[in-house]
């Protein structure tokens, strides 16, 4: 049997800057966060500069840029603002994302498929800068063969209606979990690295990370939220060992 690779763990402290900038000052700082997180055992750390700056700022991207021991996830919009800092800034990855002002949080994944012209422009001039780029994707072939296309090394699958299914004890859970499933092999057949992110928490981190194909999960909001309950050194080492026990599942197989 083939050697699996380990899982990583990025931490998302998008939501420390959304406290901070609901009273306004510099406390808590998302910079102090992502060093807390890094010490708890994250492998990196991901922040969406969003067009409206509801939560990380441009300073605070240069901070983490400047600051941070550990790899720089940008998550970002492919327009030509966000492709200019992203350049300027030149983290280890960006994760195209798509971005409406009016959603609270990202609803659902990138249309690569629709927006191929565009996307191989975006990819090409950030890879040029020396930044690998991700998309942002729901698990669907169409989406998977446009990442490929348009020459982005890296996915991220968007696991949000498989985690609010499970959350509501929905019978079509499994059948999401399935449909991730299916596109997580077929991107790493085509020589695509698989990453997976929105929504999880510990059970659902833990069962994703069974997937051999899948290296990597981003993981913010749920653990910001268990933070205030336990500390985000707490909940950062949980979700380290949710991932890792999920991860000797896809060793020990079926």
């Amino acid at each position: 049997m083939p050697a699996i690779a380990p899982i990583r763990l990025g931490v998302n402290i998008d939501h420390v800057a959304t406290v901070r900038n609901a009273r306004g000052g510099r406390h808590p700082d998302p910079v102090k966060a992502a060093e807390v997180a890094i010490a708890a055992g994250a492998d990196g750390i991901t922040a969406h500069l969003r067009e409206d700056r509801r939560h990380i700022g441009d300073d605070d991207i240069l901070r983490l840029k400047a600051h941070i021991t550990r790899p720089l996830n940008l998550e970002m919009a492919a327009t030509p603002e966000m492709v200019e800092i992203a350049r300027e800034v030149r983290p280890h990855a960006a994760c195209l994302v798509p971005e409406r002002r009016q959603e609270s949080t990202t609803e659902g994944g990138l249309d690569a498929a629709g927006q191929r012209d565009m996307l191989r422009g975006v990819v090409g001039e950030l890879a040029a800068a020396g930044i690998r780029v991700a998309l942002f994707i729901a698990a669907e072939p169409a989406q998977i063969e446009a990442a490929v296309a348009v020459g982005a090394p890296v996915i991220e699958i968007h696991t949000g209606a498989w985690c609010e299914a499970v959350a509501a004890s929905d019978s079509a859970a499994g059948a999401e979990f399935e449909r991730i499933a299916r596109g997580a092999a077929l991107a790493a057949s085509a020589g695509l690295e698989v990453h997976a992110g929105h929504g999880l928490d510990f059970a659902t981190a833990e069962e994703i990370a069974s997937l051999a194909e899948i290296v990597e999960l981003n993981i913010g909001h749920f653990l910001i939220g268990e933070a205030i309950f336990d500390g985000l050194s707490a909940a950062v080492r949980n979700m380290r060992a949710a991932m890792n026990r999920g991860r000797e599942r896809s060793k020990s197989g079926p």
